[in-house]
């Protein structure tokens, strides 16, 4: 996986890496994602490549908040680790 920077499709806002060395895969300030991963993260292998809305968040013993992203296109669901600097307050607005 790697971290880098990136333009987000739904506020665009630009994003900068994750300030721990992580992979950041959606915007902290929408919490939107893109489909790029088609069997496992990082792969990059999805042929979609449409936005993923943030659609709920969940908590896991192992990896702590996660949020729950769905495609707008094909409507796959990905769950991706939450970080210290996403705006979890989107949730209030879904």
């Amino acid at each position: 996986m790697k971290n880098e920077s990136f333009h987000c499709d739904n506020c665009g806002k630009e994003i900068t890496k994750h300030p721990t060395g992580s992979a950041r895969n959606h915007c902290p300030f929408c919490l939107f994602s893109k489909h790029l991963d088609k069997d496992f993260p990082g792969d990059r292998a999805s042929e979609c490549k449409a936005i993923m809305k943030p659609v709920w968040k969940d908590y896991h013993k192992n990896k702590g908040w996660m949020v729950v992203h769905e495609c707008i296109k094909c409507w796959k669901k990905i769950p991706n680790k939450l970080s210290e600097d996403d705006s979890v307050d989107v949730f209030g607005r879904l």
